[in-house]
């Protein structure tokens, strides 16, 4: 079965959802993330996709208070992006409580970094961020587009050893409509050994169904959680399936 992982994430420490990456287009759904946590917690998921957009912004973890916080209070397994960009960063987020850590603009514009993080803490900890436009990829909280092909990124640094990758595409992100499902199919075919976990654009339940079928590891949910798109009960009983 497909890996559920809701997401949350944060802006001044609230849990907010923005539209294609767009800081303009944001919206709140709660002031305290640890509720919204322990909910999916209480519907028995037990994973967690933290997304620190102050840190993406300002190229450094802002919100690791309210990392700490969840995995203090929560059992989740917590995957926490958004932000590292330095080996001080990366020992913020583990130290914090992070099971994992989602590197993105770090792979692209330091790419030795990221491998010395693959090597000391080994491809269980560390996630690929690929996130794409036009399949190409993005950078910094999606806010800059470069000249490097998301399939071609992927298959480098699955040569070197990474085992986990997260996909957005950010065309899709916060409009509900449906996930870029080509754009996974391609990257499953080109790196079969990937686990692969897809976000944005989930809407509703089929979507989780249909990329349970392709074989995808994983999928994130976000907005489609807050919007009532998808409840918690029928994620619930889909896990007990």
């Amino acid at each position: 079965m497909i890996q559920i992982i809701p997401a949350i994430d944060l802006i001044d420490g609230k849990c907010v959802r923005l539209t294609q990456g767009d800081y303009n287009q944001k919206k709140e759904y709660n002031s305290n993330p640890l509720e919204v946590a322990k909910s999916f917690e209480d519907a028995g998921l037990t994973r967690l996709h933290l997304v620190d957009l102050d840190g993406a912004k300002q190229k450094r973890i802002v919100n690791h208070r309210v990392l700490e916080l969840i995995a203090t209070h929560t059992q989740l397994h917590i995957d926490f992006g958004g932000g590292v960009q330095s080996d001080a960063d990366l020992e913020v987020a583990f130290n914090a409580g992070a099971r994992q850590v989602t590197g993105g603009s770090i792979a692209v514009r330091n790419r030795p970094m990221f491998e010395s993080w693959l090597q000391k803490y080994g491809p269980e900890r560390i996630i690929l961020g690929a996130d794409a436009h036009l399949q190409k990829i993005a950078v910094s909280g999606w806010q800059e587009a470069t000249e490097v092909s998301v399939f071609d990124f992927v298959e480098d640094f699955a040569a070197k050893g990474v085992r986990y990758v997260i996909s957005t595409d950010v065309a899709k992100d916060g409009l509900l409509q449906g996930p870029s499902f080509d754009l996974y199919q391609q990257l499953q075919n080109r790196v079969p050994d990937i686990h692969l976990i897809a976000s944005g654009g989930v809407s509703e339940m089929n979507d989780i169904v249909r990329l349970n079928e392709m074989g995808i590891y994983g999928v994130i949910v976000g907005k489609a959680i807050y919007e009532g798109r998808i409840t918690l009960k029928q994620l619930s009983q889909t896990l007990a399936g």
